[in-house]
C-alpha cells in the first residue's frame, strides 16, 4: 500500500540536496522538516537560489521572498580541489564530505571526484594544511547551474553514506560488546584464590559490567 508523501517529503524533493548546511540545519532533510513545521523560512538555501525559493513557494503556498543573505549568496556552482602536493592524508575532509566525493585513506593522498562533488565546501574548514580550494565550474547560479538528476544522485549518495556510517557504528559497537563479554567471562573464570585479592577481582568485574551498561544505555538512546 502506497503512503502519501508528507509535506516534509514534498519540500525535500525540491531542495538541491547539496547537504551544505548553509540553511542552518544539518542537511536538506532537517531543513525540509523545519519548513514543514513552520520553524524555518523558505529563503535559507543559497544553492537553490531564487529558483529554489520559487519551488518551495509552490509546495508550501508561502510567499516568494528574497534569499536571506545571512545564509549566503546565490553563486555559480563550485567544485572542491585538493592540492595533492600539500595533502597529509589526515582524512578530515573525507569525514566532512556528506556525499562521499573524496577518495583517499589515512596518511595517503586524497583527491576529489568532481562529478560527485556538490560544492558544499564542508571539506575546506577542517583541512589543517589549507590544501583545499573551491573552483567555480559554471557561470550560471542556483538551479540553472544544477539539475534534478544531479540532486537525485547527490541525495542517493548522502542517504547511502548515512546508512553506511550507521551500519559501521553498529558493527563496531557489537564487536566492542562481544569483546567486553569475553573479557568478563575470562575474569569470572579466574579462581579468586589465584587472584591478587578478591577485592581486586570484584573491581575488574565492576569496571567491565559498568562499561557494558553504558554501551547498552547508549544504544537504547541512539535507537530512540
Amino acid at each position: 500500500m502506497s503512503t502519501e508523501p508528507t509535506l516534509a517529503d514534498r519540500i525535500e524533493d525540491v531542495l538541491p540536496q547539496t547537504q551544505c548546511t548553509k540553511c542552518g540545519y544539518d542537511g536538506c532533510r532537517p531543513y525540509a522538516e523545519a519548513i514543514a513545521a513552520g520553524a524555518a523560512e523558505i529563503n535559507q538555501c543559497p544553492p537553490g537560489g531564487a529558483e529554489g525559493i520559487a519551488r518551495l513557494s509552490s509546495v508550501t503556498g508561502r510567499k516568494v521572498i528574497p534569499l536571506n543573505p545571512v545564509n549566503g549568496l546565490e553563486r555559480p556552482r563550485a567544485v572542491a580541489y585538493i592540492d595533492e602536493s600539500l595533502c597529509i592524508g589526515c582524512t578530515l575532509c573525507i569525514q566532512a564530505c556528506p556525499v562521499d566525493a573524496i577518495i583517499g585513506a589515512g596518511k595517503l593522498m586524497h583527491t576529489i571526484v568532481p562529478a560527485l562533488c556538490t560544492g558544499c565546501d564542508l571539506c575546506v574548514a577542517p583541512c589543517p594544511v589549507d590544501c583545499i580550494v573551491m573552483y567555480p565550474v559554471t557561470e550560471t547560479t542556483g538551479w540553472d547551474a544544477w539539475s534534478q538528476p544531479d540532486a537525485d544522485a547527490a541525495r542517493e549518495r548522502h542517504d547511502f553514506r548515512t546508512f553506511r556510517l550507521k551500519r559501521d557504528k553498529e558493527e563496531n559497537d557489537a564487536r566492542l560488546a562481544a569483546k567486553a563479554v569475553a573479557k568478563l567471562d575470562k575474569v569470572n573464570a579466574i579462581d579468586p584464590a589465584d587472584a591478587e585479592s578478591a577485592a581486586a577481582l570484584e573491581r575488574k568485574r565492576a569496571i567491565i559490567a559498568a562499561a557494558m551498561e553504558r554501551a547498552r544505555l547508549k544504544k537504547e538512546s541512539d535507537n530512540k
